[in-house]
């Protein structure tokens, strides 16, 4: 991952009754609260900036058990409702170039009906769509307009994600559908990985935007609780996708495990076959090979000859006898 710039305030914008916004500097909201009289407010700040840390705990005015729960090293997805505002931890996958999807990155939001704090370590495409629809002009009509986009665009970007998981595991079920395919080693491993560490967060997001259509019915109205319950919806369905794609691959690994057993017991039963049909003629050389008097043909020319075929003699009727006990 590439870690944010140090700018402490990423983008702001404040609100005005008329629907006008007004985008923000750091000097703007640094100088005193989260939260102004009369107007609306959405902060997005840098979770890495030290002058963030000193801003959230000093001057911010929000209580002091939730600047602690915005500044955590890592969290899960879940919604805490406190006081007249409602804690909030989302996950998004990864989309900034040299990182993996399934390396989820977390957006921290404290919210009440005049200000949206959010947080965030790594560039979150979701903000940046919801910075440009205002730009253009597009302003949310309530705080609660803004918790419902990002968590619509961060639901936007994970489903192809997970179609292409799902894509891939039906790749590795065709090639495995082909006489003796195979797979590298590792490929199904890290399949599988991606899809854990997909699910881990993923599970806590759907119980997270459930409890948050229950806790913030007086900060949501009922088309952005519709609109919340539809997102938990999906949510709920990409959840239940994950399980079937970690049950696929678990079935696929099993699968492959037992290819590469049999494989395995095929060649060591060729071996035993072959051990069976040398230890007799082994047994035969080391007798002839016994350097002591009267062995028998020392003295004729022909000896050697009969010995050898006789051992091959031996092996033919070898192989006949394990034909006929079915081992061939």
């Amino acid at each position: 991952m590439t870690a944010a710039s140090d700018n402490p305030l990423i983008f702001g914008f404040e609100f005005s009754a008329d629907g006008n916004a007004r985008r923000l500097s750091w000097d703007d909201v640094a100088i005193g609260p989260a939260e102004r009289p009369g107007v609306r407010r959405w902060l997005h700040l840098n979770r890495l900036s030290p002058a963030v840390r000193a801003w959230l705990t000093e001057k911010s005015g929000i209580d002091s058990v939730i600047d602690d729960s915005l500044l955590q090293e890592d969290t899960r997805p879940r919604c805490l409702a406190h006081g007249d505002g409602l804690l909030i931890n989302l996950r998004g996958v990864n989309l900034n170039e040299g990182s993996e999807p399934e390396d989820m990155i977390a957006i921290r939001i404290w919210m009440t009906a005049d200000v949206v704090v959010s947080l965030r370590a790594f560039h979150i495409k979701a903000t940046q769509d919801l910075s440009d629809r205002i730009m253009a002009g597009d302003v949310p009509e309530t705080n609660g307009a803004i918790i419902t986009y990002l968590a619509a665009r961060l639901t936007d970007r994970i489903e192809p994600v997970i179609t292409g998981l799902d894509e891939q595991g039906d790749d590795f079920e065709e090639t495995l559908l082909e006489p003796g395919a195979t797979l590298p080693k590792t490929v199904l491993s890290n399949f599988r990985r991606k899809v854990l560490t997909l699910r881990r967060y993923i599970i806590p997001q759907r119980d997270a935007l459930a409890q948050l259509t229950r806790e913030g019915r007086s900060l949501f109205s009922e088309t952005e609780t519709l609109q919340l319950r539809e997102i938990a919806d999906r949510v709920t369905r990409i959840g239940e996708e994950l399980d079937t794609i970690r049950e696929r691959s678990t079935v696929l690994q099993e699968q492959l495990i037992e290819e590469r057993s049999e494989r395995m017991n095929q060649r060591l039963f060729v071996l035993s076959i072959i051990s069976a049909v040398f230890l007799p003629l082994g047994f035969v050389t080391g007798l002839f090979g016994v350097n002591v008097g009267g062995m028998p043909g020392v003295e004729s020319p022909l000896a050697f000859a009969i010995l050898c075929f006789g051992m091959l003699g031996l092996s033919a009727g070898l192989i006949v006898l394990f034909r006929g006990m079915r081992w061939l």
